[in-house]
């Protein structure tokens, strides 16, 4: 259940008590329009201020007979508020309230993860930092390809989390905006003064145009950029799994002192925080799509985009949050095995360096075809033969004749890889 994922920024914040609440913001900052507007006495509004109450029980009752929330809202207002009700919603449509009171959820939702990006982003730089020059195998397509330093990787993952904190400000942007249009967005019983008057008492802006409702664009476009968000830490966390298996072992997520791994193997430490990330993004994702599915709708608007909306969203918005804390936790107390690190690093005996072998015949003048194929030779036998490639290539004689012995073991210093780690750092900072 989504409850198991839900942090306490977002305990009570997608729940019926809180959504009628924003509803009711909403009401009353219309009320408020209308006062200054000249439609209402002040004195009524203040009456209503204090008698309104939100009876979820009430609600829900009613709604079982009118099957429209917000009326049954409405109805469950006028009890409690009495004659002066009839003001209340005047001249409206459902949706100037429900997707006007969206957007102040959605945004206030957006900060509450932007923090944490923010947070995460802290993370990623000081692990960065601290793993700058620590070498690692940099592998492609699986298999080992050159030298590169754990603080690349992290580097990585903080640029990209970098882009991912514009998507979410871009996002959070475009979902600000309320809509007090009526029926078809063409204000028959109001005017765009109210509406202006209404979303800058609620810190948003009115739409320029909307029909019955805010355009599903804008609400897709927020799910989007939480789906990337989520398939950025699936990209990290997929990435520690890979180099905790076993056999590699250079990376580990934290795991407690009185953690199990396994009922039936005492051994075992699993990256099940790393899992269970990767799945959760697999969710944000299959609902962005029914995000974009719910941009096309009848004429001025159907409801067909209500119901999923009203899982899609606060479903992804809470395991978006709970997926960048646990990418968090996982990231700072990551474990970095630094023996392996060194072991791997000699795993493939100096054929990781060939690509720098290659360069340095290419750079003496030997044409590439013939150069290729002395290196390619060499490391496939010194593969066949469990022997170092410095020694292989130390037996040609192409090699002894173009390059001293000192000359051949320097190509097989890892440092060299990491001459421009200063400057790829300096670069991403300085965005």
């Amino acid at each position: 259940m989504i409850e198991r994922y839900t942090t306490k920024e977002f305990k009570n914040f997608w729940t019926e008590e809180y959504k009628y609440k924003k509803w009711l913001e909403v009401e009353i900052a219309v009320l408020d329009a209308y006062v200054k507007l000249g439609k209402i006495p002040a004195g009524v509004v203040t009456a209503i201020k204090k008698k309104a109450k939100i009876n979820i029980q009430r609600i829900n009752e009613l709604e079982l007979i009118t099957q429209h929330d917000l009326i049954a809202f409405l109805e469950s207002l006028k009890e409690s508020v009495g004659t002066d009700a009839k003001w209340i919603h005047m001249g409206l449509t459902s949706y100037d309230i429900e997707d006007t009171a969206l957007a102040l959820l959605l945004k206030e939702s957006g900060e509450i993860i932007l923090k944490e990006l923010e947070s995460l982003l802290d993370v990623i730089k000081k692990r960065a930092k601290e793993e700058k020059y620590t070498l690692i195998a940099g592998r492609t397509h699986g298999i080992q390809a050159e030298p590169i330093s754990v603080g690349l990787k992290f580097l990585v993952w903080y640029d990209e989390a970098l882009r991912n904190k514009r998507r979410l400000l871009s996002a959070i942007e475009t979902i600000s905006y309320g809509k007090i249009s009526g029926a078809c967005g063409n204000y028959p019983h109001i005017t765009p003064e109210l509406e202006r008057l209404v979303c800058k008492n609620l810190g948003l802006k009115p739409a320029p145009i909307s029909t019955q409702i805010i355009q599903r664009d804008n609400h897709a476009e927020f799910i989007l950029a939480l789906a990337m968000i989520a398939t950025s830490c699936e990209k990290t966390a997929q990435e520690i799994r890979h180099l905790q298996r076993t056999e590699i072992h250079e990376l580990e997520e934290p795991f407690g002192s009185g953690q199990k791994g396994s009922s039936a193997m005492p051994h075992k430490k699993n990256p099940v925080i790393c899992e269970r990330i990767c799945g959760l993004a697999r969710v944000i994702r299959a609902n962005s799509m029914a995000a974009m599915q719910n941009i096309p709708l009848w004429g001025e608007r159907d409801i067909s985009n209500s119901s999923s909306e009203r899982i899609i969203i606060p479903d992804s918005i809470m395991l978006t949050h709970y997926m960048l804390r646990k990418t968090k936790d996982v990231i700072s107390g990551l474990k970095i095995i630094n023996k392996n690190l060194e072991k791997n690093l000699e795993l493939t005996r100096g054929q990781i360096f060939s690509g720098r072998i290659l360069k340095e015949f290419l750079a003496k003048g030997i044409e590439r075809e013939t150069a290729y194929k002395i290196v390619q030779s060499s490391a496939f036998r010194a593969e066949a033969e469990n022997k170092h490639l410095r020694d292989i290539l130390l037996e040609d004689k192409l090699v002894k004749k173009t390059f001293s012995a000192k000359a051949v073991t320097d190509f097989f210093n890892p440092k060299y890889y990491l001459r421009w780690v200063d400057y790829i750092f300096d670069a991403v900072f300085k965005q």
